[in-house]
Parts: C-alpha cells; sequence; structure tokens
C-alpha cells in the first residue's frame, strides 16, 4: 500500500507519460491483462487510457485491472489511468519513506 507522499511522487513522475496501453471495446482482455503486466515489469509506472462509455464502466475495468495485475492505481483522470507496482527484480522508481 502506497503511502500519499509516494502517490505524490508518483504522480508528478507519471504526469509527462503517455498511455502505453488502450483498453478499447472489447474491455479487459487477457491480451490487455498481458500487455499491462509487460509494461509494468518493464516500466513500474504506466498510464492506461480506457475507452468506457460512462464513469461506472471505467471504475470496473480499472478494478478489474489492479485484481488482475496487483497493482497499485497511483491517479485516475478522464479516461487515463496511472498504475504502479514495483519490480522485485530491478527497481527502476525510488518511493520517498
Amino acid at each position: 500500500m502506497l503511502k500519499q507522499s509516494q502517490k505524490r511522487h508518483l504522480k508528478a513522475l507519471a504526469h509527462p507519460l503517455k498511455p502505453v496501453v488502450i483498453v478499447g471495446a472489447n474491455g479487459v482482455t487477457p491480451a490487455v491483462l498481458d500487455e499491462v503486466r509487460l509494461a509494468l515489469e518493464h516500466h513500474e509506472l504506466i498510464k492506461v487510457r480506457v475507452n468506457a462509455g460512462d464513469r461506472e464502466q471505467r471504475e470496473a475495468l480499472i478494478a478489474d485491472i489492479v485484481e488482475a495485475t496487483g497493482c497499485e492505481l497511483v491517479q485516475r483522470i478522464g479516461h487515463i489511468a496511472a498504475f504502479f507496482r514495483r519490480n522485485p527484480d530491478k527497481p527502476r522508481i525510488t518511493l520517498p519513506a
């Protein structure tokens, strides 16, 4: 679980990032989850664009991603969500204490 200070730090790091995965009309498919896992393993902090019709659908898709990949939601603004998951083998991002 991330502390507020860590989330603030990650939000600042995520700000200039572009979405690396886009969830389309088919929703959170196994292929999408594989791409999210791969991106998290490589980058630790990623943005995902969730193209869903309404807010409730977006919330459900984001919750599915968090549950299936073991990542944490850092920030959500509109259709864009930022996720973080520490890479235990090669940590790339230093978090404040």
